[in-house]
């Protein structure tokens, strides 16, 4: 398994995209306007408290004021009021928490107004980015995340990722963290640390502690609401959350930001500094790369998938659908059950994908195709979770119920990724729009498969021309791809009186066969 990525850079945002084995598996985009994203420290004023909700609103500078449950508050909550106010006034100089004295824990099932007041300065950390109409959800239980471990202010908990799962190795790594960890911080160790020696863990530590240790000096003189701990640049905070051995590659088209992610990697892993390459070529990168081709054809409300099948995927306001098709496949399985369990297995790879790639969040139903064998409904469920078990968002799948539909609940932190796959109509009138002529050919590519399984001896396209220039043009040109993969070659008749959208195929006698 080999993953690159591939790095665009433009005049307002940074494109990132991750490849697997050369399909796109995730896609980010960094807007240098955003200035509320998640991991962000902001020193803020709570607004107003609503017994009924038992939450508060925050004014941490944003156009809508931030939401802050009592859940998210934190049992020290307390204990980091009384810090912020006394490094605020000047009053401490002293960062570390060693002799600093804890306040008592706040009631679990307390309510805001006992432990909030209006006008109040308070620390409090983005969890979730402003979606839509809403404002972002914020949370007072602070933390700082490196690459190894994540720093918990105002804690004395050592946690293990659950993803590690050798007993042995948890032991051991809370033994090397509880022999490093300063007394007021806890730490939570993160999956790559799993065979990490203790002085890269402690490296790691002191480069947050050094973070706490700026963001805590900026608190005298910082103006309310005001930004106080930014989270790393797109690259690093990507880099440092997915970078591993299995990285090929990593192709970078600016050059400065081509020498900030070679730093990084150079302190992260030195080994892999090679890796990282400056492009330098007239042709744009995600088009050297396949990425934006593959961009085109998946974040359309179809998608295509191997043997004839797709996706269909509907958004709505309370959540998202999922519609697996077994298309026109032929069917070589022995039975029809084969055969759903076939098209449900390649759909649940291309779902698990379609998530991470779309960030997909809240609530997704699948409407897989029905399975009467309720071990092919287990294995399908297992497969499934399986694939998803990458995701970095934290999810959970529920089984497949008696109508083949499975649940899955995604955590939602950042708008959706939406792309548009839709293009001004040159045939219609202003404002109309028609689906991109990569994806039109993915529909005429699909037919002509199902044509050529009924031994047609010779096929005839007739199409518009814009469409038919697309499949005959360039080297190798989409016809010619047919032609070595099915060894018959296809007509292709340009038709000015086709709209847009239209296609037709006619066998040797001219009669139209679809």
């Amino acid at each position: 398994m080999d993953k690159e990525l591939i790095v665009r850079s433009g005049p307002q945002h940074v494109d990132f995209a991750l490849l697997k084995d050369g399909k796109l598996i995730e896609l980010h985009k960094d807007e240098g306007g955003n200035n509320f994203s998640v991991g962000d420290v902001f020193i803020a004023k709570i607004r107003k408290t609503v017994p009924g909700l038992n939450a508060a609103f925050v004014n941490v500078g944003y156009e809508k004021d931030a939401f802050l449950h009592y859940h998210d508050l934190g049992p020290k909550l307390p204990s980091l009021l009384k810090f912020t106010k006394r490094v605020s006034t000047g009053k401490l100089n002293d960062f570390f928490l060693k002799d600093f004295p804890f306040e008592k824990e706040i009631d679990k099932n307390g309510s805001i107004v006992d432990v909030l007041k209006s006008n109040q300065s308070l620390l409090v950390q983005i969890v979730k980015e402003p979606i839509s109409t809403k404002g972002p959800r914020i949370s007072s239980e602070l933390s700082i995340a490196g690459r190894y471990i994540v720093l918990v202010p105002f804690s004395d908990r050592i946690s293990i990722s659950q993803k590690i799962e050798d007993k042995e190795e948890k032991d051991r790594l809370k033994r090397l963290v509880k022999s490093i960890t300063p007394p007021g911080f806890g730490i939570i160790v993160r999956t790559v640390a799993e065979g990490k020696k203790v002085a890269e863990l402690d490296k790691d530590l002191q480069n947050l502690l050094g973070r706490w240790t700026a963001m805590c000096k900026k608190l005298n003189k910082a103006h309310h609401p005001s930004k106080v701990l930014g989270e790393l640049n797109k690259a690093s905070s990507i880099l440092r959350d997915i970078f591993n051995d299995t990285f090929t590659s990593i192709q970078v088209d600016d050059e400065e930001l081509y020498h900030q992610i070679k730093d990084y990697v150079q302190l992260i892993a030195p080994n892999k500094e090679s890796i990282v390459k400056l492009y330098q070529s007239n042709v744009p990168i995600f088009e050297k790369f396949g990425v934006e081709r593959q961009i085109k054809t998946s974040f359309g409300k179809t998608v295509s998938m191997a043997k004839g099948a797709y996706l269909v995927v509907e958004h709505t306001e309370a959540l998202h659908v999922v519609d697996v098709n077994s298309g026109n496949r032929s069917n070589k399985a022995n039975s029809q059950e084969d055969t759903a369990l076939e098209v449900n297995m390649i759909a649940a790879q291309e779902i698990a994908r379609q998530l991470r790639l779309r960030d997909m969040g809240g609530i997704i139903v699948v409407d897989f195709i029905d399975m009467t064998n309720a071990e092919n409904r287990k294995t399908l469920f297992n497969y499934l979770r399986d694939e998803m078990k990458d995701d970095r968002a934290k999810h959970k799948i529920l089984p497949p119920s008696k109508f083949g539909l499975i649940q899955i609940t995604r955590q939602r932190v950042r708008p959706e990724m939406n792309i548009k796959t839709r293009e001004e109509n040159p045939n219609g009138v202003q404002g109309q729009e028609v689906e991109a002529p990569i994806i039109l050919v993915q529909k005429i590519t699909q037919e002509l498969e199902r044509l050529l399984k009924k031994d047609y001896k010779k096929l005839v396209l007739n199409t518009h021309p814009f469409i038919a220039a697309f499949l005959t043009k360039g080297i190798p040109s989409i016809r010619s791809k047919w032609f070595v993969e099915h060894k018959k070659w296809v007509k292709i008749m340009p038709r000015d009186a086709y709209t847009y959208l239209e296609y037709h195929f006619f066998d040797k006698d001219g009669n139209q066969i679809n």
